[in-house]
């Protein structure tokens, strides 16, 4: 059992990929991060300075701006004195914060998914925030990469839906990251979606995960036959396309399609779903 103000590894590989995972905090020694550079999907990477008491005071105050009442994990290498000091400092202001029980080491021992770093730099706006740009008129890859972005690397990334012929350019000056357009290097490989090009280069092949992809490849590039789920996926894609005429809209629909498809392949993919017989009171 997970002591007090501290969170279990398995708790909270539960919450990673949905709309309830925390904000976490990666306070492990840069020297550490550098011989070992994956970390815990979402987690934001925090300097020394963080752990003084004007960084500490300093992060509950932007935490508090960008995330009003949303939790917060602290990890270190091992769930010692870093973790546990900051989280209690961010309590000390006012934020529900528990600290890793283990620390990233025991989360590396669990097997749990974790974020490799990719192999160009995410150049990132004043924020601290990923900027990507794509397409307009989204369908499904442009959706479903966001959600995986979103939900598995970086929560607060910004992605912006520009004129196809656009977007190298918007990419240039923005200092964003084209996806999902030819000739870029987030983009379709052989027979491979964009989404599948995320999954390696983010190192998260996970069995939910894959079978996500499996129904995002068929349904995005039109091999409705190879899966059965592929021509649902693609009828609500087209049906969210014509719905909304705001891609930001769009988005914020499909993060909850992709939200319940995610939980149906971790938690519900072998259950099943009929009619009672007659004379039989549905429970």
């Amino acid at each position: 059992m997970p002591a007090v103000d501290a969170m279990g590894c398995d708790k909270l590989a539960k919450l990673i990929g949905t709309p309830r995972c925390p904000i976490l905090l990666d306070i492990r020694r840069a020297a550490l991060r550098e011989a070992q550079p994956a970390m815990i999907p979402t987690a934001r990477a925090l300097p020394e300075a963080a752990l003084s008491p004007d960084g500490a005071a300093a992060l509950a105050r932007d935490l508090r701006a960008k995330a009003p009442g949303q939790s917060v994990v602290v990890a270190c290498a091992e769930g010692h004195g870093r973790s546990q000091g900051l989280a209690a400092w961010l309590r000390h202001e006012g934020l529900a914060a528990e600290y890793l029980e283990g620390g990233f080491a025991a989360w590396a021992r669990a097997g749990h998914l974790t974020v490799a770093p990719p192999s160009l730099p995410l150049r990132c706006d004043p924020a601290s925030r990923s900027l990507w740009v794509t397409r307009a008129r989204p369908k499904i890859d442009r959706i479903a990469c966001p959600w995986l972005i979103r939900r598995f690397v970086d929560p607060a990334a910004v992605i912006l839906f520009v004129a196809p012929g656009e977007v190298a350019s918007v990419a240039e000056a923005m200092g964003a990251q084209p996806f999902d357009i030819e000739d870029v290097f987030w983009s379709h490989r052989g027979e491979s979606c964009t989404f599948d090009t995320m999954l390696t280069e983010f190192g998260l092949h996970s069995p939910p995960l894959n079978q996500l992809a499996a129904i995002i490849r068929a349904a995005d590039t039109g091999k409705l036959d190879q899966v059965p789920e592929a021509a649902g996926l693609l009828a609500i894609s087209l049906g969210l396309s014509r719905q909304y005429a705001d891609d930001q809209a769009q988005l914020g629909a499909g993060m909850a399609v992709y939200d319940a498809l995610y939980r149906w392949a971790r938690d519900a993919s072998e259950e099943t779903h009929g009619w009672p017989k007659a004379g039989k009171v549905a429970k």
